[in-house]
């Protein structure tokens, strides 16, 4: 179990843009660990979002890490304008990556730490050979390009080879999954070997408020490890 050290990211995909700065601000205020950018092109995934000028304004409204998340193709040619604009953690995708060597190379060097995305049909062994590059690697549960899909259950194990992958290394990889995740769904995810929950819906979009729906997340997680807890008592 990694219970005790996961962190949860809102996705700020499902946030209100005309409110954006106050709600990533909330999201901050009420524990959020990170705040994750999700820039699409329109040509990787059936979707347009933001850019590095939205990553620059972020930049000035919270100090925890900001996650961006690049959905694009050719990602190397955008790699040092968003490290400018004041992103922490760059994730390119293997699938958009020719030469990932290279671009997770090229994401250290700007500054920034590197981290690899997979689709849900790209196998975890398609990263073996950089994993040692890559302190990050984001597990999709839902197809890229959209918020609010429903929760792909077949990722549980591939999050599960990725985790023993990184314990046979020895590497300290922390693992993200990202879409579908719910109070329900972050427990699944945890179990599995995952340290970072990255949430849209959920928090943005909950009916109570940022803070109630980080709160929900957060007593997910202790309620699983008190489980867990007890059935090792017993």
């Amino acid at each position: 179990m990694h219970n005790s050290r996961v962190k949860i990211a809102p996705s700020i995909l499902a946030a209100d843009f005309s409110r954006l700065g106050d709600q990533v601000a909330q999201a901050q205020a009420a524990g959020a660990d990170l705040i994750h950018i999700d820039v699409m092109d329109g040509r990787f995934v059936p979707n347009i979002t933001m850019g590095p000028l939205v990553v620059e304004a972020l930049a000035k409204a919270v100090t925890i890490p900001l996650d961006v998340h690049l959905m694009i193709v050719e990602p190397e040619k955008f790699v040092r304008r968003f490290a400018d604009s004041g992103a922490d953690i760059i994730t390119v995708h293997v699938e958009a990556c020719l030469h990932l060597h290279r671009v997770l190379g090229q994401i250290a060097e700007a500054g920034c730490t590197p981290g690899v995305a997979l689709n849900p049909h790209t196998p975890a062994s398609f990263i073996a050979e950089v994993m040692d590059m890559a302190p990050v690697v984001n597990v999709m549960t839902v197809n890229p390009g959209f918020g609010g899909q429903r929760f792909i259950e077949g990722m549980l194990p591939k999050i599960s080879r990725l985790r023993k992958m990184a314990h046979a290394r020895g590497v300290d990889l922390d693992i993200e999954v990202d879409g579908g995740i719910s109070p329900h769904t972050i427990t699944k995810v945890v179990a599995a070997g995952a340290t970072v929950a990255i949430a849209g819906t959920c928090v943005f979009q909950h009916e109570r408020g940022i803070a109630a729906g980080l709160r929900e997340l957060r007593a997910a997680i202790s309620d699983r490890q008190l489980s867990c807890d007890e059935e090792t008592a017993n």
